[in-house]
């Protein structure tokens, strides 16, 4: 009887409970209309340092990602995108340049997706706390204002440097998109599905044209600091979008 496939990766592959971790995040981040054809990425450091990461493989859709196609690679090692099966290099200019300069920044999630990008791309892209979600960001986030064009290295660097600060977990980046980063896969993506909410709701309050009910800086602290705290929320939606998934029998675990 051959073996599953699951099987085959948990016995020869690194890190395989990360993998299905990352594999289940590009499903619903396509499902739920995240992505950008193959032009998006999400990687997870792998050592202590987080210098070493997966990373998904170049021009590959995020719903066809499965665990064992990901690629390990080392943020230190300048051959990179000389070796077969090389990533995209602006995923690796800017992917990797988070990784060697963030250690904190275990799991880095960046995508185009439509109301963070429309967030972008207004002349002020802060996020003010009109409502539950958009608290959670309230002084955790930070926009870049100096677009330079595609992220390869040079540019990757730069934006590296905007997340130095632990307790900004979300950077607008002005012209371009979002990036999202968390201490795990779950933690990562939870965040980066709360960001798209709230982005979406303040773009359609600004549509009404109506004046915004904004949050006091007390209250809007206190919210930030109580979802941050809220016991196993992220773990609680991962675990049931990955029950989902496995009860339609997706590959994304092979």
């Amino acid at each position: 009887m051959a073996a599953q496939p699951e099987l085959i990766g948990r016995s020869n592959i690194g890190h395989w409970e990360e993998r299905v971790d990352m594999a289940a995040a590009f499903r619903w981040t396509a499902r739920l209309n995240m992505h950008e054809a193959v032009a998006n990425h999400f990687s997870l450091a792998v050592n202590e340092d987080g210098t070493r990461f997966l990373m998904n493989p170049n021009q590959m859709h995020f719903s066809r990602i499965r665990a064992s196609d990901l690629l390990e690679l080392d943020a230190n090692d300048p051959d990179t995108l000389s070796r077969p099966g090389a990533p995209d290099p602006t995923a690796w200019g800017l992917h990797g340049s988070v990784h060697r300069r963030c250690p904190h920044a275990r799991c880095v999630m960046h995508v185009h997706s439509i109301f963070a990008t429309v967030l972008a791309c207004l002349a002020d892209s802060t996020l003010p706390p009109i409502d539950q979600n958009t608290a959670t960001f309230y002084k955790r986030m930070v926009v870049d204002e100096q677009f330079g064009g595609l992220a390869f290295e040079e540019e990757g660097e730069r934006c590296a440097t905007l997340l130095a600060d632990p307790k900004v977990k979300v950077m607008v980046m002005g012209n371009h998109g979002v990036m999202v980063i968390g201490d795990t896969v779950a933690d990562t993506f939870n965040r980066l599905y709360y960001f798209e909410r709230a982005a979406e709701t303040y773009i359609r309050a600004l549509q009404t044209g109506r004046p915004l009910r904004v949050l006091s800086d007390e209250i809007a602290s206190k919210t930030a600091d109580e979802l941050e705290n809220y016991p196993d929320q992220a773990d609680s939606h991962f675990n049931e979008l990955k029950a989902i998934l496995d009860d339609e029998n997706d590959r994304y675990a092979s």
